[in-house]
Formats: C-alpha cells, sequence, structure tokens
C-alpha cells in the first residue's frame, strides 16, 4: 500500500495526538490538508494567516503542547510571519508546515517562488526544507522537539509540492518521545534555599516558564510552604488561581511595582526582566535575586542572580520544596495589602460608580460580575490591556492573557486566541476584551468564528482612538498635533451582525450588563460594541511613553 507526503503528516500528527490545524488553503499544500483531514484533525480555515499562527500560538498556551499552523507559499508565508515573530518573542512551542514552490522550478521564475528559510530562520528556534517524502516523519520529530526542549518556540517546516504530493511505500512509525525535565544542580539549589530561608520581605514572580512547565502542584507546595506573596504573569497567569490567599493580584500591576521595591528577596521563575519590569531597574539594587529559567542567558540578563537555578521550573521548585523552610510572611503580605489598596482606591472607586462617558474600568468591573471566574479572559489593545488584566480575575490557567503586553507588542491577536482558547475549552465562557484599534487586525475571523460555529463574547472598548498612542503623543508633542490616533465610533457590531454573529451597540452604563447576558445568551460569536470615555488614559501609558523617551 502506498501514501503521500501530505497523508504521512496526517498520520504522524494524529499519532501524536494533534487535535486542530489552523490555515487557509492554496495549491501548493493540497496533499497537506486532504492528508490531514483523512486522518481526522480539525482544519480551522481562518481569513489571514497571521490569525492562523496566532490560533496555534494559543493552543500551545491553552493546552501546554505545540499548536500546529499550515501556510500556503509566498503571501500566505508572509502574511504569518507577524504570528511566527510573536510566539518566537513569547517562547511558543508553534509547528508552522509551509508549502512552497515545486522543487523540478526552482530558478525558473516559478508561482510564488521565494527563499522562505532564510527570511523566517532570525525568527524561528529551527527551519528546514523537507526534500524526501519517506523522511517526511523524521523531519516532523525534528521540529516538535527543537519545538519544545529547552526554551520553548515556534519552528519552520517548508514541504514543496512535489514532496508532499509524492507516493511512496506505507510504513509505521513512532512519535519521538517529548525531552525530560532539567533539574538544577545542587549546589545552586542549597544557595537559593538559604536566600529564600533568610527571606523577611520575600516576593515570587512566575512567568510563562511556569505556564509551559505545568507545574501546578509543584508551584502550589512551594508557595504554601514558604508563605511567599506571589504574582503570575503572562502565559503563567493561573497555574493558581488570582484569588490564592497568598496572591497579590488583588492590588495588580500597583502591588506588584511597590511589592518589588519592598522586597528583601525575589524569586523570579520562568520570566525575563524586559521593559516591562524596565530591564531590572524596578528592581532594588538591595534586593536578592533567585532566578529559575530554563535558558541559560536569561539567569543574568539584566540583573546579575545570586542564585541561578538552570532547569525546568516544576523540575527546580520540586528540588527546592525539601531544602526551604515552612515560614509565615502574612504580616508582610497584609502591610502590602493595606498600602495596595490605598493606591487603588480611586480605581474600586470607579469599578463601582456608573460613570457617563463609561469610563473602562467600570466596563471590566461589569463585565466580570456577568462572567465570573470560571470564564477565560483574553486582553488586546493598549490601555485596554492594562484594564482587563487588572480587572479580569480567572481561576484557570491562562484565564487572563494577553499578548499586546508581550514582547512584540502584538496588537490583534484577542480574536485569534479566544478562539483558539473556546475550541480547547468549549465547556468554558470566552470572553475578548478589544480596543476598537485592535478590533480592525482580526474582526473577519469573526467569519471564521461563525463557519465553525466556535461562540464567544468580544467586548469593543471603543474609545475612537489608538489610545495608548494619542495620549502619549499628547505628553509628548501636545493635544493640537495628535497624528494618525483618531478612529471615530465605528459600529463594529454590524460588522459582525453581518457575517452572521450577534452585536449591540452600548453607550450607556445600565445597558452594559443586559447587552452582555443577551450576547451569552445567544450562542453565537457575539460582538457588544462599547463606546467609553475618549478622554481616559491609563498607568501603563507613561510607562509605554517613557520607554520611547531618549535624553
Amino acid at each position: 500500500m502506498s501514501i503521500n507526503g501530505g497523508h504521512l503528516i496526517g498520520k504522524y500528527l494524529a499519532k501524536r495526538g494533534i487535535q486542530f490545524a489552523y490555515g487557509i488553503s492554496g495549491g501548493h499544500i493540497e496533499a497537506l490538508l486532504d492528508g490531514l483531514q483523512q486522518y481526522g484533525i480539525r482544519l480551522i480555515d481562518v481569513r489571514h494567516e497571521q490569525a492562523a499562527v496566532m490560533m496555534a500560538h494559543a493552543t500551545a498556551v491553552y493546552t501546554g503542547t505545540p499548536g500546529v499552523c499550515f501556510l500556503t507559499a509566498g503571501p500566505g508565508f508572509t502574511n504569518g510571519i507577524t504570528g511566527i515573530a510573536n510566539a518566537y518573542l513569547d517562547n511558543a512551542p508553534v509547528v508552522v508546515l509551509c508549502g512552497r514552490h515545486p522543487l523540478r522550478d526552482d530558478h525558473k521564475g516559478a508561482l510564488q517562488e521565494m527563499n522562505q528559510v532564510d527570511v523566517i530562520k532570525p525568527l524561528v528556534k529551527w527551519c528546514a526544507t523537507c526534500y524526501d517524502t519517506k523522511r517526511i516523519p523524521e523531519y516532523l520529530d525534528i521540529a516538535f522537539r527543537n519545538a519544545t526542549c529547552g526554551r520553548p518556540g515556534p519552528v519552520f517546516l517548508e514541504l514543496p509540492p512535489d514532496v508532499l504530493g509524492k507516493s511512496v511505500d506505507d510504513f509505521d512509525f513512532s512519535p519521538g518521545v517529548d525531552a525530560f525535565k532539567a533539574v538544577p544542580d545542587s549546589f545552586s539549589l542549597y544557595k537559593a534555599a538559604e536566600i529564600i530561608n533568610s527571606a523577611k520581605k520575600p516576593l515570587f514572580i512566575g512567568g510563562s516558564g511556569i505556564g509551559y512547565s505545568n507545574c501546578t502542584l509543584e508551584l502550589q507546595a512551594f508557595i504554601e510552604k514558604t508563605g511567599i506573596p506571589f504574582i503570575l504573569l503572562n502565559n503563567g497567569r493561573g497555574i493558581l488561581p488570582d484569588n490564592h490567599p497568598l496572591s497579590i493580584w488583588n492590588i495588580g500591576n500597583v502591588g506588584l511595582m511597590m511589592t518589588m521595591s519592598q522586597a528583601d528577596v525575589i524569586v523570579a521563575a520562568g520570566i525575563r526582566f524586559n521593559w516591562l519590569f524596565q530591564s531590572g531597574d524596578s528592581i532594588p539594587p538591595t534586593a536578592k535575586i533567585v532566578r529559575i529559567d530554563i535558558e541559560p542567558t536569561e539567569i543574568n540578563r539584566n540583573r546579575i542572580a545570586d542564585a541561578g537555578l538552570l532547569g525546568d521550573a516544576g523540575a527546580a521548585l520540586k528540588a527546592l520544596l525539601p531544602l526551604v523552610e515552612q515560614a509565615n510572611h502574612q504580616q508582610w503580605l497584609d502591610m502590602l495589602t493595606q498600602a495596595g489598596y490605598a493606591f487603588i482606591d480611586s480605581e474600586i472607586k470607579l469599578r463601582q460608580n456608573p460613570t457617563d462617558p463609561i469610563h473602562p474600568v467600570r466596563l471590566v468591573a461589569k463585565a466580570q460580575e456577568v462572567f465570573g471566574t470560571d470564564a477565560l479572559y483574553v486582553v488586546d489593545g493598549g490601555d485596554t490591556t492594562y484594564f482587563g488584566l487588572v480587572g479580569f480575575q480567572s481561576r484557570h490557567k491562562a484565564g487572563v492573557l494577553s499578548q499586546s503586553a508581550g514582547l512584540l507588542g502584538c496588537l490583534g491577536a484577542g480574536i485569534p486566541f479566544a478562539i483558539a482558547a473556546k475550541l480547547i475549552h468549549p465547556d468554558k465562557q470566552v470572553v475578548v476584551l478589544s480596543g476598537d484599534g485592535s478590533f480592525g487586525f482580526n474582526g473577519f475571523e469573526f467569519d471564521t468564528a461563525v463557519r465553525h460555529n466556535i461562540p464567544f463574547v468580544c467586548i469593543v472598548n471603543n474609545d475612537c482612538a489608538w489610545g495608548m498612542i494619542k495620549h502619549s503623543q499628547e505628553l509628548s508633542i501636545g493635544k493640537e498635533r495628535v497624528t494618525c490616533a483618531e478612529l471615530g465610533i465605528r459600529h463594529y457590531e454590524k460588522v459582525v451582525e453581518g457575517m452572521g454573529g450577534y452585536g449591540e451597540f452600548v453607550e450607556k452604563d445600565e445597558a452594559i450588563a443586559p447587552a452582555l447576558i443577551r450576547a451569552k445568551e445567544s450562542g453565537k460569536p457575539a460582538c457588544i460594541n462599547v463606546l467609553t470615555d475618549p478622554a481616559v488614559t491609563s498607568p501603563a501609558t507613561p510607562l509605554f511613553y517613557q520607554s520611547l523617551k531618549f535624553d
């Protein structure tokens, strides 16, 4: 019996347990699409390839295993680059399967002939072209291993149509096993434990490395034995719930900055000291630092660690557990909470009281009331990201996340992430809070959601502008010179209605909750377009503004 290259890929992915693949059809990948369908992979055909990569990225976040997407040659490839770059900077394990022009037509001016591998090389962990149909399973093994070993990231496998379409004798194979979880060395573990045991005002900060390690039990045991107040960020948020007694998410980002400035010991696990931490400058020089990271170059990046634990976050925490002492830092936590609530008192009042026009803080609070902590929240935008990340709480892993808060600052990922979230968790309510600017990037993915019957609720925080840019320009060059930042009132909900979804436009506080309830009960992909105060900015805007200023 014979099998072609496209069917070999379907067979391999089915053996690996891959459920979904995302992309747009194309002539160069016809055999691939046929093979995926033949072996029961659910194909989600999107309206723009960047959304396909973002959905694969989201699948990796919500499952902890690599997401898969497919791109056709030429513009299909180039359209996917934004999603690939975002996955690379977010350390997301994504396997990109990409068509190309036929091998037989190299250097003949073939349709969509271009050097895709050299273009994508700086944005992936590994890339290659497969020239031999029989070696497809081997190449896929290499791709998946590279996506997951060490620091995760996207990989790129280019597949010519005359390799995909060629038939060979069928053969059996087994996908390779995943890499083992590296454990830090004993000397570093004892040194870290000594620092942690001596702490009076400790703080634990966990990032995406915590999320990809899938280490809920290890983290819970460590936190509850040491009594360290903690905050989980990025794709690690929700590994322990936001409302855990030792979490400082109740006082939000303000609480994080305030706590860092006073902490004597900071344990940072699977998180980078990037621009959001002022490249380490927001951490006082007197604080001792314990870094846990699977990537060697991160251990001392932007701040020398007093103890560096090189390895998987969960494995490191498990190894630390017998070495750390039982401790109680409740007095320190109570002081933080009291001071933090004083800082955010005005924000708390905004959550509780109606405003006209609607304040984004109030909008988020009303949405939280309607959907509760059992929902999955995705936030997309500039100022919108701050309001959503601080205002929403969820009890699930990756229950509140945003790609626009990542290193690429990638707007437009909210709707693709929501679609993938609903596919992975069909029993959960999925909610997107999107800026009106962000909505424009991938709003047409509502068509994807309608065609595939993937219901979720998108709330547009509509301040009629690229809000963070507008307010930064006001700070920098003055209100009278704001340029390319105004959008005006646009009825995005009507676009969604036109594609078969549910939509409402909201201008008054009392209409927010009823509209959200109707959206939820519609059973359709839904857009509630809420007009909010265009004069409001977030505390994140001055930070963004300062990051772009130079002496």
